[in-house]
């Protein structure tokens, strides 16, 4: 497990996972298969309902690793927990963490991957809605096949405060909502990103959703592609307070709206959004004058602690932007005065800027990317029942102290 800025964990890189999981065995599909006595679909039926926690094999992240743990509780089986230490001395709840288990997505040998699929090769021809089935566990099931536009325009003045409207609407009319299977929550979630992308970018042709975007834009075709792949790329980002806030917000009860409407208010305060908004100044800076932006990259958003090797998102957005010769200068130069490569904050804001979006739109489209994956947590929450194990420990004066 890996340990977040925000002091709750989740499942993250392999190497971390290794080191924090001390006591815990992970064995690979044969022998999970073995000792459930069950095919493999069934195995991955147990992991999709968070019944058995799973991971990337640190030497190949294409195999997956199978909690011992997990499967003996299935099998009944005895798990000798002597080397493990006890959730009310040392775990998580105790350090007033969330432990927290996902099938959506993990990073692994520095590469990205939604539900097992690396998300630049994904990037490179998928749609959001793609994506959106994909981190959805939709498969076959097309889930935007069933929904209908919504008549009517969505009042507000910024596209972001048009896409809250959307959400804050939704969450009001789904407020009371019959418990829903896997099927009718996925199309639930199917509304709601595709109302809130009619929100930002207004009614028109049923489009897909990045060229309904392209068309508010009033961006060629080709930008068209550019802005696909980069909602693709924005769509999730591993643990963050923003998955954090969705799933606390789906396992009280809310609806997928509601619960994405936590996650996104949360993201907003974010770093990531605040990054973005910084790159965004930086870039137009740099285009009146380089120089002077260059002695001031440190703010620009290079580099990234969560990817000491660089962010791979980054660099697909970069390499497909084709970006001019001068913004393509001052990046290099910011990098070799900084000494690391672009953050994906970054990417989107020089990405943003070569297509001549508006000043905001790199923030609109991660937002807009972001929402898919909340919604995926969303329902990744409701569908396995797994608890989020917390424990809120009062440390202030003694009750009835005067």
């Amino acid at each position: 497990m890996v340990a977040s800025h925000y002091g709750f964990r989740a499942w993250g890189k392999p190497e971390e996972l290794i080191m924090e999981t001390t006591g815990d065995r992970w064995i690979g599909r044969g022998e999970a298969l073995d000792r459930l006595g069950v095919k493999a679909q069934t195995l991955y039926a147990y992991v999709s309902r968070g019944r058995i926690a799973a991971r990337p094999d640190p030497n190949d992240p294409r195999r997956s690793l199978y909690a011992v743990r997990d499967i003996a509780r299935l099998t009944g089986d005895v798990v000798d927990d002597a080397a493990a230490p006890r959730p009310d001395e040392h775990g998580p709840a105790a350090r007033g963490e969330a432990d927290l288990v996902t099938s959506v997505s993990v990073i692994a040998s520095d590469r990205l991957f939604y539900r097992g699929l690396d998300v630049v090769q994904l990037s490179t021809s998928a749609t959001l809605e793609d994506v959106a089935r994909t981190l959805w566990g939709a498969r076959t099931a097309n889930p935007f096949a069933e929904i209908k536009p919504r008549v009517g325009v969505t009042p507000g003045g910024s596209p972001r405060a048009r896409l809250f409207t959307a959400l804050s609407r939704r969450a009001e009319e789904d407020a009371d909502a019959k418990p829903r299977d896997a099927q009718a929550l996925r199309i639930e979630c199917a509304r709601v990103l595709d109302e809130a992308v009619d929100a930002v970018a207004g009614p028109g042709p049923r489009l897909f959703l990045h060229q309904r975007l392209a068309r508010f834009w009033k961006a060629p075709e080709r930008d068209a592609q550019l802005i696909r792949r980069a909602l693709v790329l924005s769509a999730d980002a591993g643990m963050d307070a923003a998955v954090m806030a969705t799933r606390a917000a789906a396992g009280g009860g809310a609806s997928p709206a509601a619960a994405a409407l936590s996650g996104l208010a949360v993201l907003t305060a974010s770093r990531a959004v605040s990054e973005a908004v910084a790159a965004s100044d930086w870039i137009n800076a740099a285009r009146r004058a380089p120089a002077e932006a260059v002695r001031d990259a440190e703010r620009a958003g290079f580099g990234d602690a969560d990817w000491p090797s660089g962010d791979p998102r980054a660099a697909a957005l970069l390499a497909a932007a084709d970006l001019p010769v001068d913004l393509a200068r001052v990046l290099r130069e910011g990098e070799a005065a900084v000494g690391h490569p672009p953050g994906f904050a970054l990417a989107l804001a020089a990405t943003a800027r070569r297509m001549e979006l508006p000043r905001d739109a790199a923030q609109d489209i991660l937002l807009t990317g972001r929402l898919a994956g909340l919604l995926a947590h969303a329902i990744d929450q409701m569908l396995d029942g797994s608890p989020i194990r917390a424990r809120l420990r009062y440390v202030g004066p003694e009750p009835g102290a005067h």
